[in-house]
């Protein structure tokens, strides 16, 4: 009997026949809106991505592949049973149309398939799904869909039929069926990988759509951690250990670690020591292109751009990645973005770190982590308490004191207010503080309280962007009044940008980001145009206060004269970059090296060996980085007993 003209494989093949359409419709679509940005050859993908289909519908198909072959013949031709394989048509058919909306939803968010973001978004389903709710009117969507899953259902009444009304295979043809479906859902997952047959490199919009949404998310799932040795080009240990001490040779550090490829080192800042309050905003999506003082016309930010005047302000600064996650693991902590998860949500290994927070708690700082949602999301809780913090989020603050509220916290407004509160406590019990801040209101669904500034809440990213602008000034308006405000600095940083998606998989261009530190009576406001990013943050500030320490970090003293050469690290969860103000070589999964030349305007992209000096710089950093996490060598060490600390005010 032929394999395809039996009863459970015709109506197999229906099924994912119908599925293979949706995903061809669904890369169309997400294709012609971003023809441009594909580029010339861009209907190539089609042939890739219908690998990758086949691919998902592997292992997406087996359950119902075997329970077609295996299901009992007095069941199969059972009239209940013809109902249940209609609505089980039905069912799946709604699944797809609902997958290629949520696909199309995450493009128009992020620029790429389904990836790690989504698998972090199914884990925190609760503040996804209120966002999610808040953001699109969701109980239309799905009875559109709904709709529409059973009008396909319907039409596909007639070859519905005629697969169940074949003929049976046998016995013994119904397991040799089962077992060739396992064979090929055995060889995709031998055959098909995140990154191969896509090319590494080359156009990433072309790279994104010749992939499978499904594909990705469940491959993201399974390689939610890389292993940079396994994965990623090495160095010999020696050589990486002689690099890496020539990248962090500043003049005033000594190197102390007994491994060679361990960075710690002592830091002698001169000057007296001195211990101003610090209050480190990070804020949610800041790009700097919306800064009017760079360029943009809508007056979404003049609280910003009159602070700039004011302040020690940074015109050449990065972020090290895409997500916030990312942003609080480098200002924190310093190091680059290791591959695949970031140490924030390494859960068990999140803790015991050389923090910012440590380093001032040692010295009689109180360290407080200040969130304006839920810390449990992204692990924060853990990852600050862990680390030198003391945590203030959302469920330590009494409801009546919340005056506004979206699916990710409270506004802007309401986190300052609980951060003047924290600090008039500490000054009054003659403390100095470190309050690190991470805002909500620049992040979709873009509410905020109404009355505020004149673009109504929920418009979209330029009323955010304009009401945490807002929020902003009339918290420094407040700041100014405290007895405390003379003697504090004020940082202002994104945690990340806007968009992070290009036609390179590392945009550097998308990856600029401000960085305002502010303090009218111990700083002398002008612009700092040295390439710089967010690992830079904590030994620049740590420098400001003349403070000797023990030092883990990856990052410089911004403000030291030094011949260090120029570097930002960048990343995503799979790719690893670093760019030296000019050129940005890439590393990636599989060996992969590239360069991208003048990768701030033509981007040229070309293969590199791992011996082209500015690869050995990118292997230096993110080999160092994977090992001392793995090797636990950036681990926190308390002072010694007797050590200086810091005196009351």
């Amino acid at each position: 009997m032929d394999f395809f003209k039996t009863a459970p494989m015709r109506l197999l093949l229906l099924i994912t026949g119908a599925w293979l359409v949706i995903f061809a419709l669904t890369r169309t679509v997400l294709l012609l809106t971003h023809l441009n940005e594909a580029g010339g050859g861009a209907f190539s993908v089609f042939g890739i991505g219908l690998l990758y289909d086949l691919g998902f519908l592997a292992y997406a198909a087996l359950p119902m592949g075997l329970y077609l072959l295996l299901c009992p013949p007095t069941l199969w031709r059972r009239r209940g049973h013809r109902w249940f394989l209609q609505g089980l048509l039905t069912v799946s058919l709604f699944a797809m149309l609902f997958t290629a909306t949520a696909e199309w939803l995450f493009w128009d968010e992020f620029g790429v398939r389904f990836n790690f973001i989504a698998v972090d978004y199914l884990v925190y389903s609760d503040e996804v799904l209120n966002n999610v709710l808040e953001s699109y009117p969701i109980g239309t969507l799905l009875s559109i869909l709904g709709v529409l899953a059973m009008a396909i259902s319907v039409a596909l009444r007639k070859p519905f039929n005629a697969a169940l009304d074949a003929p049976l295979p046998p016995p013994r043809g119904r397991l040799l069926n089962a077992f060739g479906l396992l064979i090929v859902a055995g060889l995709s997952l031998q055959l098909l990988s995140q990154d191969a047959p896509r090319a590494q490199g080359g156009n990433a919009y072309q790279n994104e759509l010749a992939s499978n949404g499904p594909y990705q998310f469940f491959a993201a799932f399974r390689n939610n951690e890389l292993d940079y040795a396994q994965f990623y080009s090495s160095h010999a240990p020696e050589v990486v250990a002689r690099q890496i001490r020539a990248e962090l040779s500043e003049p005033n550090a000594r190197f102390i670690g007994q491994d060679p490829q361990d960075i710690r080192r002592m830091i002698d800042n001169p000057g007296t020591a001195r211990t101003p309050n610090i209050v480190l905003v990070t804020i949610e999506s800041l790009s700097a292109k919306y800064l009017g003082s760079n360029g943009d016309e809508r007056n979404l930010t003049p609280n910003l751009d009159a602070l700039r005047k004011q302040s020690l302000y940074f015109n050449n600064f990065y972020a090290t990645g895409t997500r916030t996650d990312r942003g609080l693991e480098a200002i924190t902590l310093a190091i680059p973005p290791t591959p695949g998860r970031s140490i924030v949500k390494r859960i068990g290994r999140e803790s015991g770190f050389a923090s910012l927070g440590q380093q001032l708690s040692a010295v009689g700082y109180d360290s407080v982590f200040v969130y304006g949602g839920r810390g449990y999301f992204d692990n924060m809780n853990a990852f600050f308490s862990g680390n030198g913090y003391r945590v203030v989020d959302q469920s330590s603050v009494d409801e009546a004191e919340i005056h506004f509220k979206n699916a990710w916290g409270m506004a802007d407004e309401d986190l300052y207010k609980q951060t003047l509160k924290l600090a008039d406590a500490d000054f009054a019990k003659g403390q100095p503080f470190l309050l690190q801040l991470m805002t909500t209101s620049n992040h979709r669904p873009y509410t905020y309280p109404d009355n505020r500034i004149d673009i109504k809440s929920g418009n979209g990213r330029d009323g955010a962007v304009k009401y945490t602008d807002y929020a902003i000034g009339q918290f420094l308006e407040q700041a100014r009044r405290k007895p405390w405000f003379d003697n504090t600095i004020f940082i202002f940083v994104a945690d990340h940008t806007a968009g992070s998606a290009g036609k390179e998989d590392l945009p550097i261009a998308n990856y600029q980001i401000p960085l305002f530190i502010y303090a009218p009576k111990l700083i002398e406001p002008r612009e700092n145009s040295q390439l710089a990013s967010q690992i830079d943050l904590a030994p620049t500030l740590l420098g400001l206060l003349n403070m000797d320490y023990q030092s883990t970090f990856f990052g410089r003293n911004l403000l030291q004269d030094n011949p260090l050469p120029p570097r930002v690290v960048v990343g995503n969860y799979q790719h690893l970059g670093l760019f030296d103000g000019k050129d940005l070589a890439i590393l990636s999964p599989r060996q992969g090296l590239r360069r991208h030349d003048d990768a701030l305007s033509e981007s040229r992209e070309s293969r590199a060996s791992s011996d082209d000096p500015l690869i050995s710089r990118a292997i230096t950093y993110y080999q160092t980085a994977s090992y001392g996490f793995k090797q636990q060598l950036l681990g926190w060490k308390a002072p010694k007993e007797g050590a200086p600390q810091v005196s009351e005010r």
